[in-house]
């Protein structure tokens, strides 16, 4: 069976807030609950701790689920991770989500100074070490909820038969589909999915490309578009405009919450709207609104 995650609603919200000031990024956090919205997912890549962060929203509401998408695993060692997810859990049952992943090459070695080698090796040893945690550790309360953030067919497999499910970042539905299939039914699949609410067709094409001119210069995820059926010409800097339209929900609000729907069709079992701003820390409450009446929720 599926790790216990209780998230109140299929739909959360993938948003990063690290230039925020924790208060107030406590505040947004409980207006996204009031929303409707079931989890709020962020990343960790601009400079915030990740598990410190989740304890504070965690303590700032009340359902809400609270996921780390993802925690990079070159940021602390294998036993940090687990034991402070432990902790995460032992205070907020169901509500924690351990998300997991590899990071990419730039970031582990320029910006923290690492050695980014053998990244499904390098996995699949953190997860191993953290399953060496011994029981002492909040005894009684199990291991937290972890999800890995697998794109490819091996991370997906490690993933399947070390965790509890996968959390893949700038896909398609189709490869939902690929990756639902991929691991059976009783794993978590949670997907992100970027949108361009408000504004006319080339405000929303120029939020789209602000969104993946960082990502389309990595190769992690450029391999995982091309095995998605995108092509290289499709890989400029901030993407062709297929790609933005196949990795961005935009349109009239209906056409963006057919979007986000067009997952949970496939086979995913949460959701994580990302509204997209100005930049990835915008404030994205007003566009979360509208969408969520959209979504009836």
């Amino acid at each position: 069976m599926a790790a216990r995650i209780d998230f109140p609603s299929r739909i959360g919200v993938w948003w990063t807030s690290d230039t925020w000031s924790i208060r107030d990024a406590q505040q947004a956090a409980r207006d996204i609950e009031a929303m409707g919205y079931g989890s709020l997912f962020y990343g960790e890549a601009y400079g915030k701790e990740t598990l410190t962060q989740a304890g504070a929203f965690l303590a700032a509401t009340d359902r809400l689920v609270v996921g780390t998408g993802i925690a990079n695993i070159h940021a602390r060692d294998p036993i940090a991770a687990e034991s402070g997810g432990r902790t995460l859990t032992a205070q907020y049952p169901g509500r924690f989500v351990l998300g997991l992943g590899v990071s990419h090459a730039p970031l582990v070695e320029r910006g923290r100074g690492g050695t980014y080698a053998k990244p499904l090796a390098t996995m699949r040893d953190y997860l191993q070490r953290m399953a060496a945690v011994p029981e002492q550790i909040e005894p009684g309360v199990g291991r937290p909820a972890r999800l890995v953030a697998a794109l490819g067919p091996k991370m997906i497999e490690l993933a399947g038969a070390e965790t509890d499910g996968v959390h893949p970042y700038l896909v398609t539905p189709e490869q939902t589909r690929v990756t639902r299939e991929a691991l059976g039914a009783d794993k978590w699949v949670v997907s992100e999915q970027a949108v361009a609410v408000g504004g006319d067709a080339d405000d929303a094409m120029r939020r789209a490309h602000t969104h993946l001119e960082i990502y389309s210069g990595l190769p992690n995820y450029r391999n995982s578009w091309l095995r998605q059926g995108f092509e290289e010409s499709d890989m400029p800097r901030g993407g062709s405009d297929r790609l933005k339209k196949a990795l961005v929900g935009m349109g009239d609000i209906d056409t963006i919450a057919a979007s986000v729907t067009a997952h949970l069709d496939a086979g995913a079992d949460h959701v994580l709207v990302q509204a997209l701003g100005e930049n990835p820390m915008a404030d994205p409450r007003e566009h979360l609104r509208e969408l969520a009446a959209a979504l009836g929720m």
